[in-house]
């Protein structure tokens, strides 16, 4: 049985669109703005959404809080029933303050109604990943599902942002550590499952936005974790959970795998996995303990040094990805 407890997506972008979807009801015209490239060091990445409404108020970011007052400033003096982009020059970018000599092309584009927007966020709700195409020409914006490879895409003519999780969390157990770490990866935009086959942790979890699993953790790791964008956490310190979803995530494809424990724990439960038939070279990629190494103590304290090093590791990820692109 799987139970859904999700209400809403829960991040910067859901922050956007549903001011955007409040403002338009109110009678607002509101102007929607993503950035479509950047050179240099520019503080916020392809994808990133601010939306501002005519009087100037602001929600969101496209560059780390440097131009968005004079980009609203902008706005204002622009055609109404537009969708067009706009490189901000060196120039440009000097006298609004873009810090280390970054550039930024972006795309604005007037919204007319929230009837769109509501649907992304019901899609969401509902866990599935929806992708939001425009033509720049004709300003026309059209929906749909997009499986978690498809990715943010700007060619000069059309631009599409990709809405909810790319990324699935698969926590084993839902104690106190778990309950933290959910509330940050759903701040990251994870997908986040916690397997939980114990109807006392179940009965205690509160944190909103995941999906609560009462299989058993090898199953769930078999259902939820086993491709490249998925993450498994093991952090329950019951061998008999923990292992059992280790023996099934270490051998798949997923991008981490990583339990809770002391080194010496650790260093016994690779010996344990290796003599249960799991590989030594997969058993290797284990990481445990799990997290950056930043001294943490509290529950609080690990959870952030465990989304900390996942935030590290995906992003030397994706620059291996494009420096291979590039040479391709």
């Amino acid at each position: 049985m799987t139970t859904d407890k999700s209400d809403s997506m829960n991040n910067s972008d859901t922050e956007v669109v549903n001011q955007a979807i409040e403002w338009l009801d109110q009678g607002h015209q509101v102007e929607l703005i993503t950035v479509a490239r950047t050179w240099g060091s520019s503080p916020r990445p392809p994808g990133s959404l601010a939306a501002v409404r005519e009087d100037g108020h602001l929600v969101g970011s496209v560059s780390g809080g440097c131009i968005e007052k004079q980009l609203a400033i902008r706005i204002d003096n622009q055609e109404r029933a537009r969708t067009f982009s706009h490189e901000i020059s060196d120039e440009e970018a000097r006298k609004f303050g873009l810090p280390c000599g970054g550039q930024l092309e972006l795309v604005f584009e007037a919204l007319q109604d929230s009837t769109q927007l509501k649907n992304i966020v019901q899609q969401v709700a509902e866990r599935k990943r929806v992708a939001r195409t425009v033509t720049l020409e004709s300003g026309l914006a059209n929906l749909e599902v997009v499986d978690r490879t498809a990715d943010f895409l700007f060619d000069g003519s059309q631009i599409r942002k990709v809405f909810g999780p790319g990324w699935r969390m698969l926590l084993i157990g839902g104690g106190q550590l778990s309950r933290y770490v959910a509330q940050f990866a759903l701040a990251l935009d994870y997908e986040v499952v916690v397997c939980e086959p114990r109807p006392e942790f179940v009965s205690s979890w509160n944190v909103p936005g995941c999906v609560i699993s009462n299989k058993l953790p090898e199953d769930a790791v078999l259902e939820f974790a086993t491709d490249h964008h998925s993450v498994v956490l093991a952090l329950t310190h019951d061998p008999n959970l923990d292992d059992s979803a280790l023996i099934e995530a270490l051998p798949s494809n997923a991008f981490y795998v990583g339990a809770l424990g002391s080194r010496a724990n650790n260093e016994r439960r690779k010996k344990r996995l290796v003599g249960i038939g799991v590989e030594e070279h997969e058993v290797q990629r284990l990481h445990g303990p799990v997290g950056l190494n930043i001294g943490s103590r509290s529950a609080a304290e690990i959870a952030v040094s465990i989304v900390a090093q996942l935030i590290e590791l995906r992003n030397a990820d994706d620059k291996a990805a494009r420096a291979g692109a590039t040479s391709g």
